[in-house]
């Protein structure tokens, strides 16, 4: 049970269980805040595991000159890489150039190109592409990940799966994320630093009373209600922000969110070698494909406008086609909607800056302080997940005039749980692990290094056989590891566990994901009540 009195004042309400919300109140819980969070459904059950799985500088956005998200972006890869090295890694990513490359019309830099340049006919020059790698490796100070390197495709394994008609490519770095994994560990070390977490709990009014905000919070199960009271509300509401300035909480503000829906499809592997491929449109456009969950490959993005916040993003079949339709421009063998074996779709939250297409809206995060109520409310428009730790620290600096008493920054050369490891440490620990569990396959030992990093040791604990970690629910997910996410990463379904702690659904059947959920229907409650008590006790940390 908690054991805060029912009459206490939290300093920092924070709404919205995505990388932003979770971001601030593990920043704010660090510097000594009395925290609170609540989420209406899981943990990154929204936008904030539907991303490209990218931590990346946005090479695109220097065709916008946001030259400062950019450095900012590029900096914190390294940064973030280097706190979570079993769920962040480098990849490098390969864009075939063809002189017919086009811009999207209404990019700043194509607009004066066009009249500097008007026989390019919107074209992108091979020297501009290359000026942008140059940029892109040098605004943030790169010490890790590599730079660019230029390849000859007739002669490489990178030109195999790609038509003949492209010649030449150019090498660049970005890397890898586990974008829910990132959330629930955020979440993870708020918990750990005594921050109050609430999954499936809704904020279904807010209002103030004497300067302190009056939160009624209804758990969804069980309808139950209860309040809090803080000091100050952040609303990292994510693609609700909107909804919840409008209807929970009721006040006035003028800022607006721009919602663009981003879908991905997930294929049958379309090559054999780990690199990605940054690809070009006719339209101006462009889509990654990325290899995926050892099996599969990842294509994405798309950018469309999503007008109701209510109704569900889905992967259309229009925008199937135009993905499976782009990537075939590039491959020899051509990609069709048969090859799909997933699909999914996340609405970002932008800043409506009065842009003209869903594609040139700001990726940028913007920050607005609201006392129109009588007690501070800071509401959070927009962000990449690759800058949401410097966007927490943005946040911060807004709040601490409200709360003086909050410490210093502190998150940049942090841990995130699991992962105090060194960034090329990841094979040296799956083969530790291995060892100490001889019972793993290398598939197996792989994916638990890979998901809790050094905490793969405290889901196995004393297993000595197989037979120790209870019931194989199918591919290796086993009761020890289902109840050990219920305990420690707020997991109470097996969606949460088989598409939000893992992507497991990729290979476990339908009957297989059936019997997790009805087993953690059974576990869930307890254990998870159990779990939070323990942490609130005694796993208090200071930075």
């Amino acid at each position: 049970m908690d054991h805060r009195d029912q009459n206490d004042v939290v300093d920092l309400f924070v709404i919205g269980g995505g990388i932003n919300g979770c971001g601030i109140a593990r920043d704010a819980a660090g510097r000594g805040l009395s925290v609170e969070l609540a989420e209406m459904n899981d943990l990154a059950s929204a936008t904030s595991s539907a991303s490209t799985k990218l931590f990346h500088g946005g090479l695109r956005y220097l065709e916008y000159f946001e030259i400062r998200l950019v450095r900012e972006a590029l900096i914190e890869r390294e940064t973030l890489l280097k706190a979570m090295p079993h769920i962040s890694w480098p990849m490098r990513f390969v864009l075939p150039y063809h002189k017919d490359m086009r811009f999207e019309g209404d990019t700043p830099t194509s607009k004066i190109l066009n009249l500097v340049m008007p026989w390019m006919k919107g074209r992108r020059p091979a020297w501009l592409i290359r000026l942008g790698l140059f940029l892109y490796d040098n605004l943030g100070g790169r010490q890790i990940l590599k730079g660019t390197t230029s390849l000859n495709l007739a002669e490489t394994p990178e030109g195999t799966p790609l038509q003949d008609r492209f010649k030449k490519a150019y090498e660049y770095s970005d890397c890898w994320i586990e974008d829910s994994r990132l959330v629930v560990l955020n979440a993870r070390d708020a918990q750990a630093r005594g921050a109050r977490i609430n999954v499936r709990t809704k904020v279904v009014a807010a209002q103030q009373v004497d300067g302190i905000w009056h939160v009624t919070l209804e758990d969804t199960d069980t309808k139950e209600r209860r309040d809090v009271r803080a000091r100050l509300l952040v609303n990292a509401g994510g693609p609700w922000v909107e909804d919840v300035i409008r209807n929970q909480v009721r006040v006035n503000a003028t800022e607006g969110v721009r919602l663009v829906r981003g879908s991905h499809i997930v294929t049958r592997k379309l090559y054999d070698h780990d690199k990605c491929y940054f690809f070009q449109g006719t339209d101006g456009r462009i889509i990654f494909t990325i290899p995926y969950e050892t099996d599969f490959t990842l294509i994405g993005t798309t950018d469309a406008e999503h007008d109701d916040v209510s109704q569900k993003p889905v992967c259309t079949h229009e925008e199937q086609v135009y993905l499976v339709d782009f990537a075939s421009k590039y491959l020899k063998t051509p990609v069709t909607t048969d090859d799909i074996v997933w699909t999914y779709s996340g609405v970002r939250p932008l800043y409506d800056d009065g842009a003209t297409s869903a594609t040139a809206a700001t990726r940028d995060y913007v920050l607005k302080m609201n006392e129109t109520a009588g007690a501070p409310m800071l509401n959070i428009f927009g962000g990449k997940i690759t800058t949401y730790r410097k966007l927490a620290e943005a946040a911060m600096e807004k709040i601490v005039p409200f709360l003086p008493k909050a410490g210093k920054p502190w998150t940049a050369g942090a841990p995130m749980p699991g992962g105090d490891f060194p960034v090329d440490g990841v094979a040296d620990l799956t083969a530790r692990l291995a060892r100490q569990y001889p019972f793993l396959t290398a598939r197996w030992a792989t994916r638990m290094v890979k998901a809790y990093g050094l905490d793969a040791f405290d889901v196995l604990g004393d297993a000595t056989h197989e037979a120790d970690l209870g019931r194989n629910f199918g591919s290796n997910l086993t009761e020890r590891e289902a109840g050990w996410l219920i305990q420690n990463e707020f997991a109470r379904t097996a969606e949460d566990v088989v598409w939000r702690r893992s992507k497991l659904g990729l290979r476990m059947t339908a009957q297989e994901i059936k019997s997790l959920d009805e087993w953690m229907a059974m576990n869930a409650p307890a254990q998870a009540g159990n779990s939070q008590s323990d942490l609130r006790k005694g796993n208090q940390k200071c930075p």
